[in-house]
């Protein structure tokens, strides 16, 4: 993470730097002393340094935390193809079983978002123990239930097993990412419980939150994780919840800039680009007046991967340090109600409602609009489930759910060799850490694939 030198915000550099060295995490190690640096106690004793902390722990996520959870499963599961010969890019390409425990790519994304969970916890905590009006309270422990949830459910995204509470002594202890859901749910209902009258204080929301709506940031949230559980009538009363028409963004500056940009653009020195018809197979019919397309993709038929393979320049929400990207897209709503409804009552009128109004969308908040026609294939829930799925594939392009979907579709399952680049996916869950199997005796073997 980048610190911006010129906040004035009291204190707020000292206490990123330190948070700085959080994400240097595991599972098993929390503690980091640096004498130059304010102690974590002295930083979480008061009402400044807690502020200041939630802000940062937003920063750790939007920044460092989106560049894993985006760019890891992109290129996993063929949204995207690398472009570069750094060695955890062609390892990702490459996948199947001989992805190494020590891929950097894997091992950023545990350690990030475990170190999150750190963070969290000790921000809940914190505003515990310090003196504080009951609404700035309720704002800090519902913004950080929630950042733990969106870490622990990203990690149940692409781990078998995972921590959810971390500890000082190497022994942090594994759970299923069924149990994992759980956890996040059950964090992300204390977070919504925790708002007064639904909505954080005008000074949080100011400092900390910005342009993030906590309160339907928090149902998308509980829509994304139910639906992920098979909890199909909770996921669709959270989506339901959402009011389609808000814009709920992680925002960025020159200082703190965009972390896929710093990926693809910065410098003309891309690491990975997006393929050819978003990845899909060819079985996948994207119309060529999606506008999904021009939403996402700048058509370049003269580019090739470095496996050779057809792919675009980007757009969307990564061309400038400086753009912001969503939590969440609102049209994932729709296509959560929609799953939903198809794998508890098979109700494909409902769903056909919810997969049309995503097809023919034209005022979408943030502009990512089919412009389509209605939906006129078969109607049988397989077929449409299919059609759910592509929908999931234009709509919520780079945005970290590719590998959940794919397995949750089931779609064809990779190989057990590396390099088969016409695998859909090429790992169903990635390998734990070198690091943590070097110092946790309770983590678990790796999945076969």
């Amino acid at each position: 993470m980048q610190l911006n030198n010129n906040d004035s915000r009291p204190g707020l550099r000292a206490v990123l730097t330190s948070l700085v060295m959080l994400v240097a995490l595991t599972g098993c190690q929390t503690d980091f002393p640096n004498p130059n640096l304010p102690s974590e106690e002295q930083v979480l004793s008061s009402r400044e340094g807690l502020i200041a902390f939630s802000t940062g722990t937003k920063q750790v996520f939007s920044t460092s935390g989106l560049r894993w959870l985006i760019e890891t499963p992109a290129i996993t599961t063929r949204e995207v193809a690398v472009t570069t010969t750094f060695l955890n890019m062609v390892e990702l390409e490459a996948g199947g079983t001989i992805l190494p425990n020590n891929n950097s790519n894997v091992d950023g994304m545990w350690s990030t978002m475990l170190s999150l969970v750190a963070a969290c916890d000790k921000l809940t905590d914190g505003a515990e123990r310090v003196t504080l009006a009951p609404e700035t309270r309720a704002s800090i422990q519902s913004f950080s239930r929630t950042i733990k949830a969106m870490s622990i459910g990203a990690l149940a995204q692409h781990f078998e097993r995972v921590v959810v509470e971390t500890n000082t002594d190497n022994t942090a202890s594994f759970v299923t990412r069924e149990e994992a859901f759980a956890v996040a749910i059950a964090e992300l209902e204390a977070a919504r419980d925790a708002l007064t009258d639904g909505v954080p204080t005008a000074e949080f929301q100011t400092a900390v939150l910005r342009e993030i709506d906590l309160a339907n940031t928090i149902s998308a949230m509980l829509a994304r994780f139910n639906l992920y559980a098979g909890n199909y009538e909770s996921a669709i009363s959270a989506a339901r919840a959402v009011d389609l028409g808000v814009a709920s963004v992680f925002e960025y500056d020159v200082m703190n800039a965009n972390p896929i940009w710093e990926r693809v653009v910065l410098n003309a020195l891309p690491n990975w680009k997006p393929r050819d018809n978003f990845g899909l197979p060819a079985a996948f019919d994207v119309p060529e007046n999606d506008d999904r397309r021009n939403f996402y993709l700048v058509a370049n038929d003269s580019l090739l991967s470095l496996n050779e393979l057809p792919i675009e320049d980007l757009a969307g929400f990564f061309t400038a340090p400086t753009t912001s990207i969503p939590v969440y897209l609102p049209d994932e709503m729709r296509l959560i109600i929609a799953e939903a409804v198809l794998r508890s009552s098979g109700n494909t009128s409902s769903a056909l409602g919810q997969i049309d109004a995503v097809r023919t969308d034209t005022t979408d908040v943030f502009g990512v609009n089919a412009g389509l026609e209605e939906y006129s294939g078969d109607t049988s829930v397989d077929a449409l489930l299919d059609e759910v799925y592509l929908q999931r594939r234009l709509e919520l392009f780079l945005t970290g759910q590719s590998l959940e979907d794919s397995r949750r579709f089931g779609r064809p399952q990779p190989s057990l060799q590396s390099g088969v680049l016409t695998d859909e996916r090429n790992r169903n869950f990635y390998p734990y850490p070198e690091r943590e199997r070097n110092s946790n005796p309770n983590i678990p073997d790796d999945p076969a694939i």
